[in-house]
């Protein structure tokens, strides 16, 4: 059986001056008040000529680079342990139509990125990367658009069928990612719509099913119903999620139950029986298993082991983010698991929103920045020996 105590393969692939660095800056992120002062002070300290330091700590422990082309070290050194790479461009709350042409493009350049190199088994890209978020939630909202909305609305489809077609022709897997309750029905249509029209004989688009949702189990068995019923496959990306504090107080503040599960252990379990209900229907399936929790990739590895599915099986892929959870993603692929990295990339200015997300996630998710510690800790005394 798989062990993620194994503190050496963790970090095969980091110095010990890199191992210094992560220890002094999982330090500091461990500090809710210094976490919360930074997410203030962050941008600031860009405007003041503070970028050399940003980009030095907390931008090289979780982000690839400014470009495309920056990643290249990242996705080679990840390549030489067989850990895939995802390119994801991160940049966020923009609102033009050229922004959004933009981010068209830049997705499109990870695709022909990726189209030629092994090491890049997946890119990804957010709906608002290349839509107005009250565009969003009026179409989720099922309220009619004005002529204007409509318009607006097609060239939303348009970009997104745009970037789907491109991984299709390429045979380049690619996700959408899920995003907030109250624009995710817009977001799970582009899915569906762009899985019925290239996933014929294997997941190509994938959508992202955020368990941390009461919801979202259900919708998975539906939307799984739907792919037999219409002869495709569904790509599914499972996470926990990454909005929860954002959606209950919208919840609160506008007086509707929450969509949030009531309790962690719930969210757990539906997380689980999602891994085994996409197992179950693996013939007609993709799975990409993101998540920094052990037991749920031990039960993956367990559910895989039961149905004799070989730990390379090209329709199952596990993921963390890159900077986090080393144990689980370099144990996995030692032991022969497909494991890839979200690596995120774009300018620091733009990509602070994502980083002060990371701070926070390692802050607020109960004991994640102690393990983080500790493991760090225990490598660097086993180096010392």
């Amino acid at each position: 059986m798989i062990s993620f105590d194994n503190t050496e393969n963790a970090f095969k692939a980091k110095s010990n001056s890199e191992l210094s660095r992560s220890y002094w800056l999982f330090k500091l992120i461990s500090n809710p008040l210094l976490v919360k002062a930074g997410a203030t002070l962050g941008p600031l300290a860009l405007n003041l000529g503070f970028k050399g330091i940003i980009k030095g700590t907390i931008f090289k422990q979780f982000v690839g680079g400014e470009t495309i082309e920056d990643c290249n070290k990242a996705i080679q050194e990840l390549g030489k342990y067989n850990i895939g790479t995802i390119l994801d461009y991160s940049v966020e709350g923009k609102e033009s139509e050229n922004d959004f042409d933009n981010c068209l493009h830049e997705t499109l350049d990870t695709i022909n990125k990726a189209k030629d190199d092994k090491n890049i088994p997946f890119c990804v890209f957010k709906v608002t990367g290349l839509a107005r978020f009250d565009l969003l939630e009026i179409v989720s909202s099922g309220k009619s658009l004005s002529e204007v909305e409509i318009a607006e609305w097609e060239r939303v489809k348009k970009r997104v069928k745009t970037i789907c077609t491109l991984a299709y022709e390429n045979n380049q897997c690619i996700f959408i990612d899920a995003e907030e309750s109250w624009i995710q029905q817009a977001i799970d249509d582009l899915a569906d719509e762009n899985m019925l029209a290239y996933n014929r004989t294997k997941a190509i688009v994938y959508n992202t099913f955020q368990l941390y949702r009461s919801d979202r189990l259900e919708f998975l068995k539906k939307s799984i119903q739907q792919g037999k019923t219409n002869s495709y496959h569904v790509g599914a990306k499972l996470v926990r999620g990454a909005y929860m504090e954002k959606e209950r107080k919208r919840a609160m503040d506008k007086a509707y139950p929450s969509p949030i599960q009531s309790t962690k252990e719930k969210s757990d379990d539906d997380y689980n029986a999602a891994l085994r209900l996409c197992i179950d229907n693996i013939a007609v399936m993709g799975l990409c298993a993101g998540t920094h929790n052990e037991k749920s990739s031990l039960i993956l590895v367990e559910l895989m082991h039961e149905k004799k599915i070989s730990p390379s099986d090209p329709r199952i892929y596990f993921s963390q983010l890159l900077g986090m959870s080393d144990h689980i993603s370099f144990n996995l692929s030692l032991n022969g698991y497909n494991v890839a990295k979200y690596v995120p990339y774009g300018p620091i200015k733009d990509v602070m929103p994502y980083l002060i997300r990371r701070a926070q996630e390692n802050t607020s998710v109960k004991g994640q920045t102690g393990r983080e510690l500790n493991l760090i800790i225990r490598e660097k005394k086993r180096r010392a020996q």
